[in-house]
């Protein structure tokens, strides 16, 4: 009876972890690489979505923040040999159990930050990175409508690109340099240097057209940038650059944006700036703002409404609203008007 508990117990351990490896994200996946692949292609996974994901690029994302550690742990144990192979045969569980050995376990053994900056040039060898050649990143200045950058919205953008299709023939690839020694005498070598290329499919340029969706998030600033990775201009034998959506703020018939602040002018009479006035300002989604007054409105005069500028970006704050009051003077009184004015004001 005892045997057979503790079999059962052993079966429920034993499925538990099952459902746990099952619903664990493999390092692959975070990677988005196939379970084969070669460390080149590893580091270049890591290293595009390394950029993407930094949290420099994406202040106030959590999201962002935490797939960023992922992706470095994933690298982590992928980019060693001994963890690799642990991972690829016992998974997790085997990473754990090989720390608690006395190995490095995954994820722990170094700070992500330190994995970043040696992958990146702050203080491991570049040598590698060196090697991926990379086109030219392409830049688009997109002007965005202020009530886009108020409530979020999407731009429709033609993009026109070169595009590498097949061609005829074959050309030269993956060019290096071969050393060998070349015989001088006897007993004598010369180490000489050769440069040795494949034979790969031709390819070429061709020039495509499509549409590209920009998504415009609720308070993005001027200069910053909606990236599309690797969708910039393309390069044989390398990666492609990054196309670029850098946001500036489209001139509007009504408000003046100055960072997370709105502004605004708006004319009344000589007898509301003297006795008061109700009035209402129609806002970027609609919605009125009583901007009213019961008392007396200087010309130039300066009010604050708090809480009605834009959005923050990536926050639920939002910057304020500021009204400035110019004062409409008559161009002229008669003698009447004159004293009454007089009387009135005397």
């Amino acid at each position: 009876m005892l045997q057979r508990r503790s079999k059962l117990i052993y079966l429920l351990c034993l499925f538990s972890y099952a459902l746990s490896a099952i619903a664990a994200k493999s390092y692959y996946d975070i990677l988005q690489v196939p379970k084969g692949a070669p460390d080149d292609q590893i580091k270049r996974a890591y290293r595009k979505l390394a950029l993407k994901y930094h949290p420099d690029k994406n202040q106030g994302n959590e999201e962002a923040n935490k797939k960023f550690a992922e992706i470095n742990n994933a690298y982590e144990v992928l980019s060693d040999n001994e963890k690799r192979g642990i991972y690829d045969r016992y998974g997790e569980e085997g990473l754990k159990q090989h720390a608690a050995n006395g190995g490095r376990g995954g994820g722990g053994g170094m700070n992500i930050q330190d994995i970043f900056s040696q992958f990146f040039g702050g203080g491991g060898s570049m040598d590698e990175e060196e090697k991926i050649v990379k086109g030219d990143d392409v830049i688009v200045e997109l002007e965005a409508t202020l009530e886009d950058l108020y409530m979020g919205g999407t731009m429709k953008v033609w993009r026109e690109k070169n595009v590498l299709k097949p061609a005829p023939g074959k050309r030269s690839c993956n060019c290096r340099n071969e050393v060998y020694h070349k015989q001088i005498g006897p007993g004598m070598f010369q180490q000489m240097t050769e440069q040795v290329c494949e034979k790969c499919p031709n390819v070429k340029y061709v020039r495509e057209g499509y549409e590209v969706t920009v998504d415009i998030e609720k308070g993005m600033r001027d200069g910053e940038e909606v990236v599309f990775y690797e969708d910039g201009e393309p390069i044989i034998d390398g990666e492609p650059g990054d196309l670029k959506f850098r946001v500036r703020t489209a001139p509007h018939d009504v408000f003046r944006r100055e960072g997370d602040d709105l502004h605004a002018t708006v004319t009344i009479t000589l007898v509301q700036a003297l006795v008061g006035f109700e009035k209402t300002i129609k806002h970027l989604d609609d919605h009125l703002v009583e901007i009213g007054s019961k008392g007396i409105i200087k010309p130039k005069q300066v009010r604050k409404f708090k809480g009605e500028g834009m959005p923050l970006h990536l926050s639920n704050k939002k910057g304020d609203l500021y009204i400035t009051f110019e004062v409409l003077f008559p161009t002229s009184l008669t003698e009447d008007q004159k004293t009454k004015v007089k009387a009135i004001l005397g």
